[in-house]
């Protein structure tokens, strides 16, 4: 794997900005190495900005962050016609979606409208204004983030587009002993300090050639027979623990399937293996399914959510 080291260096350099959370830092590792887009949930402060920006500056990609207001347009996103005077006619301008790395901050506080016009950008990597349709950058992937407090003027993601994000990460906060190394690390910068982490020579053409190396990662088809019965087991439950009838809405798709070998295989990458182990699998299946898996209100009633249903059956299901 030629670039296996390459990776091991803009991780380096990532922990050299943030402060502990090691699974952020591998998830948003494995969202560039897929092409797949993440939703990164957490309280303020808790580095989902800082760490983006971080990939942005390790990779050398061009980078864009949008904050989304209730007031954002889709053409804030996509761009717009714009007339040209001296040549008598309308030119396409480029929003802020035309980008390799772009970061939807606070995505839940945008208007339906807003939210329906990057679904098309995130699934067909086009953007359509008027009559014609402008491709977006090869390398292009969104990094969304959204805070679990102050729900009120929000609008909650529809299903759809949840479902065409790769990961949904939740984001804790710091433990004890990594808050006061943030605080350290403050201090020093104040002084002066070089706090940025080291210089990484990665760049977008290197995680293309990246994405095909993943893309070769061996998998046991043992292992792909356990991601499928996992996610299908996500639309039965009760197949595995019978008191759970009529326990989930709805369930995973195939597309949680795909997403989890994807994942797991970028994870495999990460770790310097070029096949795929079960720890892989277990390491990403929430984050995979968490925001594909609607609990029934029977469920909510007892205090179950998505992410209890999928421990319980990632506990129920043997693991080869």
């Amino acid at each position: 794997m030629e670039t296996q080291k390459e990776f091991l260096t803009l991780r380096e350099h990532i922990q050299g900005v943030i402060v502990g959370q090691a699974a952020l830092i591998d998830q948003i590792l494995v969202g560039l190495l897929t092409g797949g887009h993440l939703l990164l949930e957490g309280p303020p402060g808790v580095a989902k900005t800082t760490a983006v920006k971080a990939l942005a500056s390790g990779v050398h990609a061009s980078f864009q962050r949008i904050q989304f207001t209730p007031d954002l347009m889709p053409s804030d996103l996509t761009g717009s016609e714009i007339f040209d005077p001296r040549e008598s006619r309308f030119e396409f301008s480029p929003g802020p979606l035309f980008h390799q790395i772009v970061l939807a901050d606070e995505i839940n506080r945008a208007p339906p409208k807003v939210q329906s016009a990057l679904l098309e950008a995130m699934e067909e990597h086009q953007v359509t204004v008027g009559n014609t349709t402008h491709p977006l950058p090869e390398l292009f992937v969104v990094m969304a983030t959204q805070n679990p407090l102050e729900q009120a003027g929000t609008y909650p993601l529809p299903e759809a587009q949840l479902d065409r994000f790769l990961l949904h990460v939740l984001i804790d906060y710091p433990d004890e002993d990594e808050e006061f190394d943030i605080l350290q690390r403050d201090r020093e910068s104040h002084f002066g300090e070089d706090a940025e982490g080291i210089e990484t020579r990665l760049h977008p053409a290197t995680v293309l050639r990246a994405r095909r190396e993943v893309a070769e990662i061996h998998i046991e088809p043992e292992l792909e027979k356990y991601i499928v019965r996992l996610v299908q087991a996500t639309r039965q439950p009760e197949q595995w623990r019978p008191e759970w009838q009529d326990y989930v809405e709805y369930g995973a798709s195939p597309r949680a399937s795909l997403a989890l070998v994807r994942s797991a295989s970028a994870l495999a990458y990460l770790n310097g293996r070029d096949y795929v182990v079960p720890d892989d699998i277990l390491a990403l299946a929430p984050s995979v399914l968490r925001h594909r898996v609607l609990p029934a209100f029977t469920a909510r009633s007892e205090g179950l959510d998505s992410d209890a249903i999928i421990a319980a059956l990632l506990e129920a299901i043997p693991v080869p």
